[in-house]
């Protein structure tokens, strides 16, 4: 990849994981309810994800999968169930006094990692990034070495910055009526997410 073609990427990148959607909903509730570090779990489900997504376009196997319509109607249903489940889950719970959530971190990385894989933005990202910037006439994996590193420490920076904004929401003496709202907004957010991940097309089919 040339030094031009590593900005362009590297811009296009940034406009991907900075972009809200559900991960950066779940970073913001995560830094609210489990403070920074603990939060930090979370970033570390994404970063899982993104690994496997990146290694799995460079296989070419998110490709076939958004060439099953089938595979993609039974993904997009199960994440879109799951992602409703926790927005109404969260609207429900808004009212309740604020505490410091005891979840284990596997439960948090796992939470995580399972949001940012059924995030349809996610395939068609990753697509699009190997679509545009991949060179068909250089070894992919020697390429590889270059947008791995640049995906990963972009996408950690993005997300840490996400987590940072729900922990200093979290923080501040913001006010009970505040605090209420901010919670029945993120779980709105995931509801939305849902019945748009429901209701998506298969990438690159419309």
């Amino acid at each position: 990849m040339s030094w031009e073609g590593w900005i362009v990427f590297a811009l296009f990148w940034v406009v991907f994981v900075t972009t809200p959607g559900p991960n950066a909903v779940n970073c913001i509730s995560n830094g609210m309810a489990l403070g920074f570090r603990r939060a930090m779990v979370g970033v570390l489900g994404i970063l899982t994800q993104a690994t496997l997504f990146l290694l799995l376009s460079a296989a070419g196997v998110t490709a076939l999968i958004a060439a099953s319509p089938a595979a993609f109607t039974v993904a997009k249903y199960i994440g879109a169930g799951f992602l409703i489940y926790l927005g109404v889950r969260g609207i429900l719970n808004a009212r309740k006094p604020v505490r410091i959530d005891d979840r284990p971190a596997r439960s948090i990385y796992l939470r995580a990692f399972a949001i940012a894989t059924i995030n349809p933005k996610s395939v068609a990202g990753y697509l699009a990034a190997f679509s545009q910037f991949v060179q068909p006439d250089v070894p992919i994996w020697t390429q590889m070495g270059v947008i791995v590193p640049t995906a990963l420490t972009l996408t950690a920076l993005s997300y840490t910055g996400f987590t940072a904004l729900g922990a200093g929401i979290g923080r501040a003496a913001l006010g009970a009526v505040f605090n209420v709202w901010v919670r029945r907004v993120m779980g709105a957010c995931f509801v939305v997410y849902g019945v748009l991940l429901g209701s998506a097309t298969t990438p690159g089919r419309g």
